[in-house]
């Protein structure tokens, strides 16, 4: 049964220095939301890849990616206001596939994380379907308490994409919608109304999330090695 992938471009480019939004930007031969689309479109079981963007900015994205795409089709949903509401809104638009059985699996992923590459997504989907859910996680280096003291040694940072069941996931949205709750994570409203277990899949610190400028020349780094 395939898994569908959901990539959110409804950002900006505010705290990155840019004027347009920053999955726009070009990141070696193709703009940064197409590196996580390839990716998602690699993954062999993966049926349906929707896109999450501003409202206005449909034509845009798509004037973007399309050039990318080659044969493979990709859906584009109008976003919300908060990363909540953008993911409600593409759950509303998988929820006939969801309830049909169609789709097992939804991965949710970050459109400013363009090095999350197959493997990632592969992983992900796979540790979700056993267990419920899954997220990728790399040891958090380099932080201290603020009294100068070191953090316990089993910290993680969390990134995306994170994967649950497709099921559940959407229940837990109906839910958090009726009560009017919004998560900071899908993680988050899924550990509000969900009931699953969530596997820790290990990822990389390659797996950055464009937020300032130094992260695009990084990235382009990153992108030029693979």
């Amino acid at each position: 049964m395939p898994a569908a992938v959901v990539i959110l471009a409804a950002g900006t480019g505010s705290r990155v220095g840019a004027e347009l939004n920053k999955v726009l930007l070009p990141l070696g031969d193709r703009p940064v939301v197409a590196w996580s689309i390839a990716a998602a479109l690699a993954v062999p079981d993966v049926g349906r890849v929707l896109l999450v963007v501003r409202p206005g900015e449909e034509d845009a994205v798509a004037d973007a990616v399309v050039p990318h795409l080659g044969a493979d089709e990709v859906g584009v949903v109008a976003g919300g206001e908060t990363r909540h509401a953008s993911e409600w809104a593409a759950l509303r638009a998988l929820a006939p596939e969801i309830e049909s059985g169609s789709i097992d699996v939804v991965a949710i992923h970050d459109g400013a994380r363009p090095m999350a590459g197959p493997r990632l997504f592969t992983d992900t989907i796979e540790a979700a379907r056993e267990h419920g859910g899954a997220l990728p996680v790399v040891p958090l280096a380099q932080v201290v308490r603020a009294d100068g003291g070191p953090l316990p040694g089993d910290l993680v940072a969390v990134q995306t994409p994170q994967a649950f069941r497709a099921d559940t996931l959407l229940a837990a949205y109906r839910a958090a919608d009726a009560d009017g709750f919004e998560g900071t994570d899908t993680a988050g409203c899924l550990e509000r109304y969900g009931d699953l277990r969530i596997a820790a899949v290990p990822s990389t610190s390659g797996n950055l999330k464009i937020t300032f400028p130094d992260d695009v020349s990084l990235a382009a780094r990153l992108a030029q090695a693979r």
